[in-house]
């Protein structure tokens, strides 16, 4: 399920690292914290936000992404958000030997890369909502947001390859790319190409994620007006799209 919609309206949250939105529980008469183990038995939702844009929670992106985020909270106010931030070079790029086992028919260390890629796997693993904050850079994704890919895109691990091509090892989830782009390039006024939204289809369809939703504000390079125009666009897409789901 792709969709592409626009939008941004700025919220701002906290910085990279757990947050808990939750909750005081009523245990055998006492009022109690309720431990993430508990959260997690009673189906509470866990966010992952995977922040890209260089220029942090300034971006155009980041802000379109906290309203993302702020309709989810809506949903579920004791839901765990887990802040990735990678935009500001926060991952390395994989080293050698990650790089070979990928070609490989097995692995040929645990150590290096492959102590990051667990544990951003582990961390994609364990969210039942993946938000992808990214600006477009040069027509596709910025290289920060491809090194997160490349960690986590990791045969034998979220994926495998035989006979009939490369097969996803994760489960499907709802997932939200918030993107902002200097100029245009969907609908009718596009000026541009788009390799982004068809790439990151691509990779986490390969991975097992095929639930994905695209929301924009594009035309951010074209002044006041124009950015203006397209948040009160998407917000209204964003609108509809959480108030058609909570109705279903």
């Amino acid at each position: 399920m792709i969709r592409l919609l626009s939008w941004a309206i700025p919220l701002i949250h906290g910085p990279v690292t757990k947050a808990f939105h939750g909750s005081f529980a009523w245990v055998m008469g006492f009022v109690a914290w309720e431990p993430l183990s508990i959260i997690r038995k009673v189906n509470t939702m866990n966010i992952l936000h995977v922040s890209c844009s260089p220029r942090g929670q300034s971006s155009e992106s980041y802000r379109l992404s906290q309203k993302v985020i702020g309709h989810l909270l809506q949903r579920d106010p004791n839901a765990e958000l887990i802040n990735r931030v990678v935009g500001a070079g926060g991952i390395a790029h994989v080293d050698e030997n990650y790089a070979i086992s990928q070609q490989s028919l097995e692995d040929v260390s645990q150590e290096g890369s492959f102590i990051q890629s667990e544990t951003l796997i582990n961390e994609l693993e364990s969210a039942d909502v993946l938000v992808i904050s990214t600006p477009m850079h040069n027509f596709t994704v910025p290289s920060a947001l491809k090194v997160w890919i490349d960690h986590v895109a990791r045969v034998r691990r979220t994926f495998n390859v035989g006979a009939q091509g490369k097969t996803p090892m994760l489960r499907d989830r709802p997932v939200f790319v918030a993107i902002a782009s200097g100029g245009r390039f969907s609908g009718e006024r596009a000026r541009q190409p788009d390799f982004l939204t068809p790439y990151l289809k691509a990779v986490l369809n390969m991975i097992g994620l095929h639930d994905l939703n695209f929301f924009t504000v594009e035309g951010t390079a074209l002044g006041p007006d124009a950015i203006a125009q397209a948040r009160t666009a998407t917000d209204q897409a964003l609108h509809t799209y959480f108030h058609h789901h909570e109705a279903q």
